[in-house]
């Protein structure tokens, strides 16, 4: 049986908070399922978004498609409402000029804490 991804906005999951916003790449495009679209940025960072889920998860693995990021910081939250934020993961990911950055995070790989259910993910990110 093959596992949902809880973080698609057919799910549930909404985009709560994007530190910028463009009319043509919005931050909903993160979590619409779509491979063709996707959330630009700025290009100041840090750059943030949060993505809230309809009810507590079990988050076993993560997926972070991206280009041009640094290090990527995830903060949890176990709250109903998106506060009391933790910090969860930190990791520097490898310089790709101009390739998309595929990150798998998988469950063995999560701190001890990871256990837990998850309301709230925050995700920040910089070049």
């Amino acid at each position: 049986m093959r596992k949902a991804d809880l973080c698609l906005s057919s799910e549930g999951a909404e985009v709560i908070l994007a530190t910028s916003s463009d009319e043509k790449h919005p931050p909903e495009n993160i979590i619409d399922g779509n491979a063709e679209t996707f959330w630009t940025t700025t290009g100041m960072f840090p750059q943030e978004f949060v993505i809230c889920f309809h009810k507590h998860v079990k988050i076993e693995k993560l997926v972070i498609q991206s280009y041009l990021v640094r290090t990527l910081r995830l903060e949890k939250s176990t709250s109903k409402e998106p506060v009391g934020f933790e910090q969860w993961i930190e990791k520097d990911l490898v310089h790709t000029e101009g390739q998309l950055q595929n990150e798998e995070i998988m469950k063995f790989l999560f701190p001890q804490s990871a256990v837990e259910d998850v309301r709230t993910l925050w995700l920040q990110y910089t070049a």
